[in-house]
């Protein structure tokens, strides 16, 4: 990813998707969107079934303009959302909890991305695959040329929506509490904020992996890659509610 720089966007791309609540914690640049979706490695999608509504984990992966989420062809989740109906993904990278000196103000730090918009069914065979080689890219760059390619009847089996970015909004927030200035101040009460990481543990081979395979460097060394991935955000975070590009 590369160095994030601070950046607003004051105009929200509509009126779904425009922060109300902590307005100033909003941004509306693209690039912020975007930097948020190849960083986060689980999205939730939201959509209504029969009057029901459904909030769904999967994994994701951003080509472009459009993001891309995929699943069984036989899964709820894809067949409905992908019948036009109205679809909301999120994704949410927790940076931090915020201690304040009150419980009112106690609160977290986080980067966030809200989506709005019908997904497209992906048919196109070729444009399948890239959405599929995205997804092993998002969860580990080079994999894909490692591991065996999806077969025909594979791709078959397997169903991909694409959502444009073009109803998104990105909320962000950062630092300690705002409590600082106001008379909880001299209360006699620790206030600061704990980062927090994602931290990847040593890896664990297969019970039926042949003899003398070792883990690649890549996966060995995986918490490199979700240090890389979080390492210019935590470098220039300053104030909270400031926008990333």
């Amino acid at each position: 990813m590369s160095s994030p720089t601070i950046r607003r966007r004051t105009a929200a791309p509509s009126e779904r998707v425009r922060v109300r609540r902590v307005h100033e914690k909003a941004s509306y640049d693209r690039d912020a969107v975007k930097a948020i979706l190849d960083e986060a490695l689980v999205a939730h999608v939201g959509f209504a079934h029969e009057g029901q509504p459904f909030v769904i984990p999967t994994l994701h992966a951003r080509l472009g303009e459009e993001v891309y989420v995929h699943g069984s062809s036989a899964s709820r989740t894809l067949r409905t959302a992908a019948a036009a109906v109205p679809m909301c993904l999120t994704v949410t990278l927790l940076d931090g909890i915020v201690f304040a000196r009150s419980m009112f103000e106690m609160s977290a730090n986080y980067r966030s991305v809200v989506v709005l918009g019908e997904a497209r069914a992906v048919t196109d065979p070729d444009e399948k695959l890239r959405a599929l080689q995205a997804f092993s890219e998002q969860v580990l760059p080079g994999r894909w040329e490692q591991a065996r390619k999806p077969t025909r009847q594979e791709l078959k089996a397997t169903a991909v929506l694409a959502l444009s970015l073009d109803e998104a909004s990105a909320k962000i927030s950062t630092g300690g509490p705002d409590d600082g200035e106001s008379e909880d101040a001299a209360l006699d009460v620790w206030a600061g904020h704990v980062p927090i990481r994602l931290v990847a543990g040593a890896p664990v081979p297969c019970p039926h992996l042949r003899p003398g395979i070792s883990p690649p460097d890549e996966i060995a060394g995986y918490q490199r890659r979700l240090d890389r991935a979080g390492a210019d955000w935590r470098g220039c975070a300053g104030a909270r509610g400031a926008g990333v590009a």
